[in-house]
């Protein structure tokens, strides 16, 4: 494990030439840029939002501001970007850049970090032009949002075991890039992103706590909007999750590497 970490470490030169070409490439001749990372996600939260407050006349529970929904939204889709981002990346890290595994010579866990620097950039992105919003509908930050780079750091962890293990397997088996789409459908509304878990019927309650994106986003919306500290034990969970997860991940990375661009 140690050996794949200093292997990375060696190539921080290509990884980081490597996220920056994956930035130029993406929006070259765009006159918003890197811009256009943070549009859809905040523009699909202002769009709920206004249904739900405006349309819908809702309210959230605790928070005055008539913006509540808005801000409970994009505290939960800042959370849920990344994680998306990371899996949907990791995913098909290997199969999309099968033709560099076979034309150069690099260590393969190069690919799985370039990764970590894009999604991370992203992340940072989306983070400061969420902030901007926040205080554009009035809410200001509090010392709360110190915790805003602990959770990322666990939201990074979790997506990349999880993607790792699941990019790993894909390159086996190919059906897993198709499978995974339709799951995190799933998982985005199992979590309470758009709507409170108070809400939900007792009965369905159980699979809100199953899902360990739902202390995470929560977690996010205490600190940006409710002006609390998250909840640790669900935290604490979820990091021990992220550790058994990455550590499996690269496990499964280092004896599969050799067989990996044979099966691309």
């Amino acid at each position: 494990m140690l050996g794949l970490l200093a292997a990375g470490w060696r190539y921080r030169q290509f990884i980081s030439s490597s996220v920056q070409s994956e930035f130029a490439a993406r929006y070259a001749r765009s006159r918003l840029g890197a811009l256009w990372m943070v549009v859809n996600p905040l523009a699909q939260a202002a769009i709920v939002a206004f249904v739900l407050s405006s349309v819908l006349s809702a309210r959230l529970p605790g928070v005055t501001s008539s913006y509540g929904y808005a801000l409970y939204l994009m505290a939960g889709t800042l959370a849920w970007a990344l994680f998306q981002e990371c899996v949907i990346r990791c995913l098909t890290v290997f199969t999309d850049n099968g033709n560099l595994l076979k034309k150069l010579v690099f260590p393969r866990i190069c690919l799985p970090l370039v990764v970590v620097g894009i999604c991370g950039v992203a992340h940072l992105l989306l983070a400061v032009v969420t902030l901007a919003v926040f205080l554009v509908l009035g809410q200001t930050p509090t010392v709360y949002w110190l915790w805003l780079p602990v959770l990322g750091v666990l939201t990074l962890a979790f997506a990349m075991g999880l993607g790792l293990l699941l990019g790993v397997v894909n390159v086996f088996l190919r059906d897993v890039s198709q499978v995974t789409p339709i799951v995190l459908q799933f998982l985005y509304w199992l979590t309470p992103i758009i709507y409170v878990p108070d809400i939900v019927p007792e009965a369905y309650r159980p699979w809100l706590a199953l899902n360990p994106l739902s202390p995470l986003v929560a977690a996010y919306q205490s600190v940006m909007v409710y002006d609390q500290p998250p909840q640790g034990e669900g935290l604490l969970a979820l990091a021990a999750l992220s550790a058994v997860l990455l550590g499996s991940a690269l496990l499964l990375f280092r004896r599969a590497a050799p067989e990996i661009t044979d099966a691309l």
